[in-house]
């Protein structure tokens, strides 16, 4: 019985991330899958999929996603995600482990914050040109291999965030300040830590820290970590089958009543409840 959301490295693989990069074309992957990839997430990893052809269902974060070929698909870390493909249809896959790229996904990049949201839009000749263009390059053995294939996938990030932001709903600005928060919470909210850890983190005083998410999404730095602690116990309710109390200790409740009691408060429906929505 799964008891918790498979955190995958690469479409299950456990080991160190081998390489700068990994492409592969959806159908060397999916084919062997009966065309199906089971929810799983990545926390070290970015994806962006090029649909070029073909049919695509995706999940992601519990919500159904018909893609509109050529579709591109930008998956941050942490977002938990699958698909259903029509047999037979083509595209890329391509992985950036975020270690690897700090030019796009660290806290300070100029495009950390579009980078750090799940999106998913049209693709445009030139981007689905570039997949082909690092595809060959990544199976080639030339010298500068890692640099020309890293420079290709900066292309690639770039070309797609400008497709997405042309042609999918665009996310909010937001301070990079406030991504690399969103990445501490990711990684220590089972610890309980309060605002002022936070901010200490991040250099910042509490009331600062607070002004910041305030200004960016109405919320307080702690009501921000509320919501995030609530949103993994959504996920971990949808996508595995872990008891209810057991999701509470989790995430740090002591007493599983009062998870469920502030969980209903939450999202309005008890745990139990909540969960029954998505089973079929």
């Amino acid at each position: 019985m799964q008891s918790q959301i498979p955190a995958w490295q690469l479409y299950g693989e456990s080991r160190v991330f081998p390489d700068i990069l990994h492409i592969e074309r959806i159908t060397d992957r999916a084919a062997g899958l009966d065309w199906v990839i089971a929810p799983h997430r990545h926390l070290h990893l970015h994806q962006i999929l090029l649909i070029a052809s073909g049919d695509a269902v995706l999940e992601a974060d519990g919500t159904r996603h018909v893609a509109d070929t050529p579709a591109l698909i930008s998956l941050p870390r942490g977002v938990v995600h699958g698909f259903a493909f029509a047999k037979g249809t083509e595209g890329y896959v391509l992985t950036l482990p975020l270690q690897e790229f700090p030019s796009l996904f660290g806290e300070t990049a100029p495009l950390a914050a579009a980078a750090g949201q799940f999106r998913l839009g049209r693709a445009c000749a030139a981007t689905a040109a570039l997949f082909d263009l690092l595809h060959a390059e990544y199976q080639a053995a030339g010298p500068l291999r890692n640099a020309l294939v890293g420079a290709l996938a900066v292309q690639i990030i770039c070309h797609a965030l400008r497709d997405l932001a042309a042609t999918g709903a665009a996310p909010p600005a937001q301070d990079a300040r406030l991504a690399r928060f969103d990445s501490l919470i990711l990684a220590h909210f089972r610890q309980k830590w309060q605002v002022a850890d936070y901010a200490r983190a991040l250099g910042l005083s509490p009331r600062h820290l607070s002004r910041l998410c305030q200004a960016a999404t109405g919320l307080t730095a702690a009501r921000q970590i509320e919501a995030a602690t609530f949103r993994e116990a959504r996920r971990l309710l949808v996508y595995t089958r872990m008891p209810v109390a057991a999701v509470g200790y989790h995430l740090g409740f002591d007493d599983p009543s009062y998870f469920s009691r502030a969980f209903q408060r939450h999202a309005g429906l008890a745990p139990a409840a909540y969960r029954a929505r998505f089973e079929g």
